[in-house]
């Protein structure tokens, strides 16, 4: 009897494999998940070295003078009320004499930049942008006038104290834009007025 369960258990006994083969599934498995170094590609983007030429910057700060000229009559209440303006103002009113002596100065001026360099296409885009941004600006600046001979203020009154704190700060606003313009225009970087940029990049 012990014999036979011997001889039982010998032939139930699996038997151990030989040259056992690696499953082809594990090693796909620790392949997969094995972190494979990736190179980064780098995020940063260059900076562009083609800084904008000398005279395109001197043609864009010259366009503003444009309306900054027609911008100083609403200063004349300012004028009379502080005379320390005036005196800051008098490097250029030589410059600014010569412009009024000239028989309509301004729409010679206003045609000569719009049709001569903002639909000029041998002028850069930059020059082009600047130069369109100057005359719509000197356009919004012909509403107060238009808006004074509708209402007729006077000379006196409520209408009349709107009416000089209305030039004053349109006055002020001009010489704002007009000082934020020509400086970006002399380092070379795009100045962009509000309402009046997205006007003038549609017309060019």
């Amino acid at each position: 009897m012990a014999s036979l369960s011997l001889s039982l258990s010998l032939h139930l006994t699996p038997k151990p494999l030989l040259n056992p083969k690696p499953l082809s599934s594990v090693s796909f498995i620790r392949r997969s998940t094995a972190k494979v170094p990736q190179s980064r590609k780098s995020t940063i983007p260059r900076m562009s070295l083609n800084p904008t030429p000398a005279t395109d910057r001197l043609i864009s700060a010259a366009a503003y003078t444009l309306p900054f000229f027609n911008a100083l009559q609403y200063g004349s209440y300012l004028f009379m009320r502080f005379p320390q303006l005036r005196t800051i103002l008098d490097p250029i009113f030589p410059l600014l004499s010569l412009y009024r002596s000239i028989p309509y100065a301004s729409f010679v001026a206003f045609f000569a930049l719009y049709l001569g360099v903002v639909r000029n296409e041998a002028f850069s885009h930059y020059v082009r942008f600047n130069t369109m941004q100057a005359v719509v600006l000197d356009v919004l600046l012909v509403v107060p006038v238009v808006l004074t001979q509708i209402l007729s203020p006077g000379r006196a009154g409520l209408w009349y104290r709107a009416l000089v704190w209305g030039y004053s700060a349109v006055f002020v606003l001009s010489c704002l834009c007009f000082a934020y313009a020509v400086v970006s225009c002399v380092m070379g970087r795009t100045p962009y007025l509000p309402f009046v940029g997205g006007a003038a990049g549609r017309q060019v």
